[in-house]
């Protein structure tokens, strides 16, 4: 019933973007006289920030088209490498008028699964396609598949990392083969390494580098960490759980809904949004529009939300933020022991933000600790200084001085 209500209150809130946009643009036009009367552009202005903030959306594109590789602009387009029920291997192939542009080494980026698309990470993909040939992990939005293709929990996600890294190829050539995972997917991507190290796989990655990750979570726990924490784990499954109406290819299947994580995010930064929201408005009123479209940009792409199933969903927060399963020497995978002591040979970096408010401090580097047979010239630490949480993988601190030191560490190891 949760579900349906919401589709309901979302086929209203969608019509009634469109007659806001339709208003805005009317008072917009410099053919109608009523637009040079007084308040019209305040009307205006109020209408496209209403229309922005309820319209309907889908997946973002990344829109990657080029690159420059030493100087020289290079296209760059996406293949789709493999193919699974939940999600599917992309690369951002490099290409030139003499063909791909081979060399680099290869780069895994692991998307989180907790709301958002793949496309959060556009500018963390933009920043290494000059160093690396980057692949990244698009995960498919669970109302979109259907039943038939069964379940997925965080079992299944380790299992499509393996076979993501397997799919790449043995880890050899110029450069090697690297992993990058941003925020959740630390936990799973340290669960595939040491897996892959303790069967001496040769498509381990050569370094994994971790940013914003909920490794442990008992250090500097945030409101995110409590609100995971504070309740019993069914009363999870009771309050958060829906099922996906009969208007989707997943109907029927149950699912943590993207709008309810939507409400989460939006509800833990409430006031920040709505004086962005307010400085939008500002704008569009004294017709600063390139500023404005900063905002709305950031917005478009944030409050594209998709569902993940009930079972990743529950798992992770019984795993992760309940059992503190992998810190305490406890997390299994299809009942065989993570043993974070199997890594032995893949350099580990782990990247915190000094003002994240979702992973804190120190929930990172655990996982340098935790690789108790790793030299310690095969682990990094960085602290960020001044970044929060989206901080560490976009935006100015990212690209000049997150990135650099990731890039480093790659060459270094690879």
């Amino acid at each position: 019933m949760l579900y349906d209500a919401y589709e309901f209150q979302r086929s209203m809130m969608a019509g009634a973007s469109k007659m806001a946009s339709f208003g805005a643009d009317m008072l917009n036009n410099p053919a109608n006289p009523f637009a040079y009367l007084g308040g019209g552009t305040v009307v205006a202005s109020a209408l496209e920030v209403f229309a922005h903030a309820n319209a309907t959306r889908g997946k973002p594109a990344f829109g990657l088209d080029t690159t420059t590789i030493d100087g020289r602009e290079v296209a760059v387009r996406e293949e789709i490498v493999l193919r699974k029920g939940f999600g599917q291997l992309k690369r951002f192939v490099r290409a030139d008028d003499n063909g791909v542009v081979e060399g680099g080494p290869k780069l895994l980026i692991v998307a989180p699964m907790s709301g958002h698309y793949a496309t959060l990470l556009r500018g963390t993909v933009e920043r290494m396609l000059p160093f690396a040939d980057v692949y990244i992990t698009d995960w498919r939005d669970a109302r979109s598949v259907p039943l038939s293709a069964g379940r997925f929990d965080l079992d299944n996600y380790i299992d499509y990392l393996i076979a993501f890294l397997e799919k790449i190829g043995p880890n050899e050539g110029q450069g090697g083969t690297h992993m990058l995972a941003v925020c959740q997917p630390s936990v799973p991507c340290y669960a595939a390494v040491a897996l892959m190290s303790a069967d001496k796989n040769p498509c381990r990655p050569k370094t994994l580098t971790m940013m914003g990750g909920p490794v442990d979570t008992r250090e500097a726990p945030t409101s995110v960490n409590t609100l995971a924490t504070e309740r019993p784990h069914a009363w999870f499954e009771q309050n958060v759980i829906a099922t996906v109406p009969g208007n989707y290819p997943g109907a029927g299947r149950k699912v943590y809904p993207g709008f309810l994580q939507l409400a989460g995010f939006m509800s833990m930064n409430l006031g920040n949004h709505m004086v962005s929201h307010w400085e939008m408005y500002k704008h569009l009123v004294q017709g600063d529009g390139e500023s404005a479209s900063q905002s709305q940009d950031f917005y478009e792409e944030y409050r594209s939300v998709c569902d993940m199933t009930a079972e990743f969903y529950l798992q992770t927060i019984d795993v992760v933020f309940q059992n503190h399963a992998l810190p305490r020497g406890i997390m299994t995978h299809r009942g065989r022991l993570v043993d974070p002591a199997a890594i032995t040979d893949v350099g580990l970096l782990a990247v915190e933000g000094e003002r994240d408010d979702i992973s804190g401090l120190g929930q990172t580097k655990a996982a340098l600790t935790l690789a108790t047979a790793l030299p310690d010239e095969k682990k990094r630490y960085l602290m960020a200084e001044g970044a929060g949480h989206y901080g560490i993988f976009n935006g100015t601190r990212w690209r000049e001085k997150i990135a650099p030191v990731v890039e480093e560490f790659i060459t270094a190891h690879g």
